[in-house]
């Protein structure tokens, strides 16, 4: 792993997107803040969908990992896996980017809203994540700190468990209304960003979290 703010500011990789966009500054600089409550999800979802999304473009490791509809072995215990479209939502919701510490930290949260997430499943998801994602996919040093404080977050959170949330009938909601209707809450979240940003003060994906 690097310990190095550049590489965690990196875009995580967005498949079904031309090649030449992967890295471009749309990607890094993407983010629907948590006080732009009044758009709608599917708003926020569609500018989203400007990006690219193709499930089928995962890399299998990823999709045996964090996708619920892929069974193989060992992976599928892992709790908090989600589709890609319901990963993307949640990016919207807890007000993340597209970059890795971005990733690193919706990840975790999302397995923490399950209430479940014991000690050795995040340190093995990390290992996991370390030595079998392709390059692109791996969190940073810093990107595997803010998972595993987005778990231990979420388990202090009264937020709804995230894999099991119906987006649809909420898609025309404000985002304020989302994040209510899920227990959202944006003061636990906001006060956790101030305390990622005094860390990382040298990450741009950590110093833009609170607009």
């Amino acid at each position: 792993m690097t310990d190095s703010c550049d590489d965690s500011s990196n875009p995580a990789e967005r498949p079904g997107i031309p090649e030449k966009k992967k890295f471009s500054e749309f990607l890094k600089t993407w983010i629907t803040y948590l006080d732009d409550d009044q758009k709608t999800l599917r708003e926020a979802y569609e500018s989203l969908m400007e990006i690219g999304n193709s499930q089928d473009q995962v890399p299998l490791i990823v999709q045996l990992t964090e996708n619920p509809k892929f069974h193989f072995g060992g992976f599928g215990f892992f709790k908090g896996r989600v589709t890609l479209e319901q990963h993307d939502y949640i990016h919207i919701l807890l007000g993340r980017g597209l970059t890795l510490m971005d990733e690193a930290f919706v990840l975790g949260f999302t397995m923490g809203t399950t209430d479940r997430v014991s000690t050795q499943e995040s340190s093995l998801f990390n290992l996991i994540n370390q030595f079998l994602y392709p390059k692109p996919y791996r969190f940073t040093e810093d990107g595997a700190r803010v998972f595993k404080d987005a778990i231990a977050l979420a388990y202090v959170s009264d937020c709804l468990p995230l894999e099991e949330v119906d987006f649809q009938p909420l898609l025309d909601l404000p985002l304020r209304e989302v994040r209510q209707a899920v227990n959202l809450e944006i003061d636990l979240l906001k006060a956790y960003y101030r305390i990622e940003a005094r860390r990382y003060p040298h990450c741009a994906a950590s110093q833009r979290l609170i607009s």
